[in-house]
Order: C-alpha cells, then structure tokens, then sequence
C-alpha cells in the first residue's frame, strides 16, 4: 500500500511540471504527508485536455455513501479491481487524477522492527501516482472532494520491501490517463521501471504523522541497510 509520502514542490513548480491552471493555498513543503488531510492533486479541466491544479481530502468517500468515516479505509485501490469495486468503478470510469509527489515511504519487516524506507524516481523533482477522486455532499449542504492512490504489484527493486507500490504516471501518459477512455487507462496500470527509481532507509521518525522537516528523508548509515537496496 502507499500511506505516506513527501510533497515539496511549491505550486508554481507543479503547475509547470504538470502544466496545470488553479492554485493549492496554503502551502509548505511536506515531509510526512498522511492520510486524512489535504493534498494537492491534478484532475481534468474541461473537454479540450486542460488539467486543474486543486486541493482534496486523503481518503474517498464515494458520492453515494451515507457515512465519511468511510473514507479511512478508501485510500488505496488496488489496480486489480479499480475498475470493477463499487466503492471504486465509477471513479475510475470519470473521474481519474494525478497526485504529485516528491517520494514516498513504504516499511520493509525485519527481525528487529519494521523499517521504513523513502522511494522517488531518480533524478526528478517529483511525479505523479495514479489517483481516482469523488465528490461527496454532506448532508449539510458543503461539498468535500476526496482522493485515493492506486496500487500494484511491486517491481523488482520495491518487492524485497513491500509487495505493492503505488501506479506512477510517467508524462507522456498523462493525458491519457486524465481524458482517455477507460479501457486505455487500465493498460497503465502497471508497475514503473526498477531501473529509474531508487530508495533507501530513513528514520522511524516517519512512522509518527506528527513528526516533520527534511531531515525525514535523510538516508540512514549504510551499515544499517540492506545493500541491494541503498542506491
């Protein structure tokens, strides 16, 4: 699954990168982003391929649940069943996005605990997980867009520490992924290249949603880590 990830490119840079209109207000760099809260998302704007830069919560409610406690349990979609799961079909038919991220963390069990370990593509700034949202309405009228990352198999490099990873949307298919139809879109749905992505082992720090600041991606001594996986 994906949990928790790292969001520090300013809105500028994202709508550069994802060449996005709108805004995300306020912002700060964010280290140790956690479900449950506001994140800066990427979804279609419009019939002529525009995309929106916008604000929604971590965790789908469906548009026709009764109860948005829902929503703690909603904030991954396997790609397997993305498009056949009630909680998660109409979603996916309409409403597809993107989550710019700078990395994210995943935890590996060990003998002595579980260690989390930061994971980005090599040489980017950030990039995008493929995310489904909803519009929900509250029985008192406000409206409250909500997101969820879809995951898959991990490839070669990850599978030593996790068993899935999120669905990484290079930008040659990002418009596909936006505008295109849905069977088109399930053909990304696939794990990102081992060979452009690396990670590393970082403080247990990260496990407490209250703890932030860059010093959450630094990467641990090498003595500590596996070898194979220290880029």
């Amino acid at each position: 699954m994906c949990g928790r990830f790292a969001q520090t490119l300013a809105p500028e840079a994202m709508r550069r990168l994802f060449k996005a209109t709108g805004d995300y207000a306020p912002w700060q760099p964010r280290y140790n982003v956690a479900p449950q809260t506001d994140i800066p998302v990427i979804r279609a704007a419009g019939r002529e391929g525009g995309r929106q830069l916008t604000s929604m919560r971590w965790g789908l409610i469906p548009h026709w649940a009764k109860d948005p406690a829902i929503a703690a349990n909603l904030i991954n979609a396997r790609a397997e069943t993305v498009a056949e799961k009630p909680s998660f079909r109409d979603s996916f038919a309409e409403r597809r996005c993107l989550v710019p991220v700078s990395a994210y963390y995943e935890w590996r069990k060990m003998a002595s605990g579980k260690q989390p370990y930061a994971i980005r593509l090599k040489d980017e700034p950030g990039f995008a997980i493929a995310g489904i949202w909803s519009a929900w309405q509250a029985p008192e009228g406000e409206t409250l867009l909500t997101v969820c990352l879809i995951t898959t198999a991990a490839n070669s490099l990850l599978a030593p520490i996790h068993d899935r990873m999120p669905v990484i949307v290079s930008p040659v298919h990002h418009d596909l992924w936006l505008h295109g139809p849905r069977e088109a879109a399930q053909h990304l749905l696939v794990p990102f290249p081992a060979e452009r992505m690396e990670a590393w082992p970082v403080s247990r720090r990260v496990g407490n949603p209250r703890n932030e600041g860059e010093g959450l991606l630094e990467r641990l001594p090498p003595r500590r880590a596996q070898p194979s996986l220290i880029s």
